[in-house]
């Protein structure tokens, strides 16, 4: 089985909390399945879950650089030299990364309100960007946003491999293969 989930802001991603935050049963109700990757609980958007370790490993393993594509809003207004760092690849503090398509995206339409809204500054612009990894490092996209000057804000996941976000509501789920 594997069943895509709009991860909302703020959601764990796993089945219990000791805290009482939102952990993915309040979103999943089938039985047996376990994410196939994470979303950090500050990210929102795509995140696979599935009853198959073969699958779930082929989907994570950086072994096999399953593209994973986001929707990425920084502080200010990121500019073609930053662009141009991130399609090279950055050197983090674990070391360089993988040069990344990276592209200046408008927002999108059909966004949905996040809660709590990305903070607002008057004076301060934010911009748009996508991104796409084929290796999956901790934090990495807010890293390498941060490096070239633009830290994120936000942060979507609208792909990963073949499989697309495609208008699922926030905290809906879909299920892919029975």
């Amino acid at each position: 089985m594997l069943i895509a989930l709009n991860k909302p802001y703020g959601v764990l991603c796993q089945f219990t909390s000791d805290d009482g935050r939102p952990t993915l049963a309040d979103f999943v109700r089938q039985k047996g399945v376990y994410a196939a990757g994470r979303l950090d609980h500050d990210s929102e958007g795509l995140l696979l879950l599935t009853d198959d370790g073969g699958l779930a490993h082929r989907l994570t393993d950086p072994r096999h650089k399953q593209p994973k594509t986001y929707l990425v809003q920084v502080d200010g207004s990121i500019d073609d030299a930053a662009i141009n760092a991130l399609r090279r690849g950055v050197v983090l503090n674990d070391g360089p990364t993988l040069p990344a398509p990276a592209e200046y995206a408008a927002e999108p339409d059909w966004l949905w309100p996040r809660d709590p809204p990305v903070r607002f500054r008057k004076a301060i612009p934010t911009s748009w960007l996508t991104i796409t990894l084929r290796e999956g490092r901790n934090r990495q996209v807010r890293r390498m946003t941060a490096a070239v000057g633009f830290p994120t804000l936000r942060l979507i996941r609208l792909r990963i491999g073949e499989h697309a976000l495609d208008g699922l509501a926030p905290g809906a789920t879909r299920v892919l293969e029975g």
